[in-house]
């Protein structure tokens, strides 16, 4: 409340402000401690004497554990950035053609509210993009303001060079393809950063570019990303989310809730066995006669009996606005319902990174400004050779005989 009901200059001095409290909440290294409690990892052995011990736990890793996510100003160059967009752009222009009927991208819409799994389940088009750049339009840039049906067409405005302004998110191959979006993800700052913070096999299932257009770009609701991107034994899931323009309050910035990492995941999106069957494929050689195509692609399983039946020590909270926002969290700057749940904003200039573990809490509000807010978002999770095992029932999947992008 106190952040809430300040009056700072600016809200970059408030995530300042914010960032600094999270820093003297961490408790001092202790040499004389052996065990370290890493979020990837588990409990972690130390090298004894003190002496002998490597970087490991560094000042930012520490932080990441405690709070579940990191803030790293300037990560990417402004030439980096400047080719992403550009490449997205051109990407656009050339690729997504959705009026047309000859096109292989069909009008395909976005959302996460109470309609998600409607939109993301209307065709194969959204399972279809694990290894390919799909494009995925924004409800209100659609001539019937929701997308619901095959004829749906973009409105007038939307058309033509301004097309790229109707876009919510492309995905979810971008890394794989040769360009920019590859290149900066087999950087080697990529990887010396999921090193410092306990990954040990990092692998990439999924990447994708974000619009958050003007006026139309709508909210991303409160969830875990673990939800959508389950690991076993473990959770291992981690987002790296670069801003490519300056995100602020007013166009959409991203929420996160400190401390939210160490409590449950409780749901998980999975592909639906009623209508797959229990060989959970699809296509050509993965109908399953058992199953119903009449029922939804993918379903939400609600985790919260299991969580509260855990004895791993993770905490399990009810949170009334799973898949929603919290009541009053709008309007902004006030934002009351946003502070009083525990989130705290973190705006970022182009280049800026967040990286958060996928248990964390987060979310972002609409924009309601005139200029579009873009972002670049990896995900990665440990691989095989970590002992973790990404999930048969997500949703998304790769095609037999390719494996994630190891880094």
């Amino acid at each position: 409340s106190r952040w809430r009901d300040s009056q700072p200059t600016t809200m970059e001095s408030v995530r300042d402000e914010i960032l600094a409290e999270l820093r003297q909440q961490i408790p001092p290294a202790d040499d004389s401690c052996s065990k370290y409690a890493s979020w990837v990892r588990g409990t972690v052995s130390l090298p004894d004497p003190p002496t002998s011990r490597s970087s490991f736990p560094s000042p930012q890793c520490r932080f990441f554990d405690q709070h579940g996510f990191l803030y790293i100003p300037n990560f990417a160059s402004r030439d980096e950035v400047h080719s992403m967009k550009t490449s997205m752009a051109n990407l656009v222009q050339n690729e997504w053609n959705p009026d047309d009927p000859s096109s292989p991208h069909s009008m395909q819409v976005f959302r996460t509210d109470q309609k998600q799994i409607e939109a993301q389940g209307r065709s194969d088009y959204f399972l279809d993009s694990a290894t390919k750049i799909h494009y995925f339009a924004e409800k209100d840039a659609l001539d019937d303001g929701e997308g619901n049906h095959d004829e749906a067409k973009l409105k007038p405005e939307y058309r033509s060079e301004n097309k790229i302004a109707a876009l919510n998110k492309a995905g979810h191959g971008m890394h794989i393809v040769p360009g920019p979006f590859r290149d900066y993800t087999q950087s080697s700052k990529i990887f010396n950063l999921l090193r410092e913070l306990g990954w040990t096999h990092p692998v990439v299932p999924q990447s994708m570019y974000i619009f958050k257009q003007g006026k139309i770009g709508g909210e991303v609701t409160s969830h875990q990303d673990s939800t959508f991107l389950y690991t076993t034994p473990r959770q291992t899931c981690i987002g790296l989310w670069l801003a490519l323009d300056d995100a602020t309050l007013e166009n959409g910035c991203l929420w996160v809730r400190p401390g939210s990492h160490r409590e449950s995941v409780r749901r998980q999106f999975v592909r639906n066995p009623g209508h797959f069957g229990e060989s959970l494929e699809y296509g050509s050689e993965g109908k399953d006669e058992e199953g119903d195509r009449s029922q939804p692609q993918m379903v939400f399983r609600d985790l919260t009996e299991q969580c509260n039946a855990s004895d791993d020590g993770e905490t399990s909270k009810t949170i009334s606005w799973e898949g929603t926002l919290p009541a009053n969290s709008l309007p902004i700057p006030e934002c009351k319902g946003l502070y009083d749940a525990g989130f705290v904003p973190v705006p970022c200039k182009a280049g800026d990174l967040l990286a958060f573990c996928g248990k964390l809490d987060h979310l972002s509000l609409p924009n309601f400004s005139d200029r579009a807010r873009h972002t670049f978002q990896l995900h990665c999770v440990e691989g095989d050779d970590a002992g973790v095992r990404w999930s048969r029932e997500n949703w998304l999947q790769y095609p037999k005989g390719m494996e994630f992008m190891k880094l």
